[in-house]
């Protein structure tokens, strides 16, 4: 391992670099695939993104640098000593088998501190222990006494050519999934279906008549105020609706709500076609607080 220390750093940081990729394209597939609201649009947002991403980078190479110095070379280690010690040479299940033990160890403290719940804490589990069970074993090659030893510069080459085809793939399939329909969409709602009362988890209502007429009880809004951020505050009032088909499918779709007393963003749509649910984002527009209606009768 002292030999190789720096063939093997730069193939596991390769990998976890490729790792990282893949895993943003299926999180981005996983989050079109969950019912989830539109961002809001941030142009402040989006310049600190452009300009933080160097600053970005760099922590990912550092920590891609961590993970392979204090855990990937250490299961390699262990992982080759157990080889010897029980099964007299060095079989490759037992990079994964000890892979799995290591993160597991974490995993009812993650569970108990976090609100993500058991199923949820499987998955991540499971693709941690995946992730840097297939780093390991990548790097390993370049350990192998039986096997044409290999020069940084080699290994580096085929981790980025077989690296940026598994990326590749990954966003085709992504695509293919997407055409295909796995992506979530809201219900598609009319008039009729957006008449009635809309209820928040406080006791706030949002009642909309057949006859356009609109009520807002303890309903959340913003305004400015007297102050030069927005405040958010609960209004009543009484004014009109509107419902707006939209023109690009059922995410363009809105309820136009006009109540004086309660200035308020068009409402958007969220939830399925037997609970549907209506949205708003209220508040500071840098932290945005996402306002939720359902469906009450």
């Amino acid at each position: 391992m002292r030999d190789r220390f720096g063939a093997v750093l730069m193939t596991s940081m390769s990998v976890l670099f490729v790792e990282a990729v893949i895993g943003a394209i299926a999180l981005f597939v996983w989050d079109l695939a969950a019912e989830s609201p539109s961002a809001p649009y941030n142009t402040l947002g989006l310049f600190f993104l452009i300009v933080l991403a160097p600053v970005l980078a760099a922590v990912g190479a550092v920590l891609g640098y961590l993970l392979s110095v204090a855990v990937v070379m250490p299961l390699l280690v262990l992982a080759g000593w157990f080889g010897r010690r029980y099964s007299g040479r060095e079989p490759w299940w037992w990079v994964p088998a000890l892979t799995a033990a290591a993160t597991a160890l974490p995993f009812p403290a993650v569970v108990a501190l976090t609100e993500f719940g058991l199923l949820a804490g499987l998955g991540g589990w499971l693709a941690m222990t995946v992730a840097l069970a297939a780093t390991a074993l990548v790097a390993r090659r370049l350990l192998l006494p039986d096997r044409p030893r290999l020069s940084t510069g080699v290994m580096f080459s085929r981790v980025a050519w077989y690296g940026a085809l598994a990326v590749v793939v990954a966003g085709l399939l992504a695509g293919i999934g997407l055409y295909a329909g796995i992506g979530y969409e809201p219900p598609q709602l009319s008039m009729e279906r957006v008449a009635g009362t809309w209820a928040d988890d406080k006791d706030g209502t949002l009642t909309l008549t057949a006859d356009g007429s609109a009520m807002a009880d303890r309903v959340e809004t913003s305004d400015h105020g007297d102050s030069l951020e927005p405040v958010v505050h609960r209004c009543t009032g009484i004014g009109s609706w509107e419902y707006v088909p939209g023109v690009a499918g059922p995410r363009s779709q809105t309820v136009v709500v006009s109540i004086p007393e309660c200035p308020m963003d068009p409402w958007e749509v969220l939830g399925t076609p037997g609970h549907p649910k209506l949205y708003v984002y209220v508040g500071d527009p840098d932290s945005w607080d996402l306002y939720i209606l359902q469906r009450r009768a």
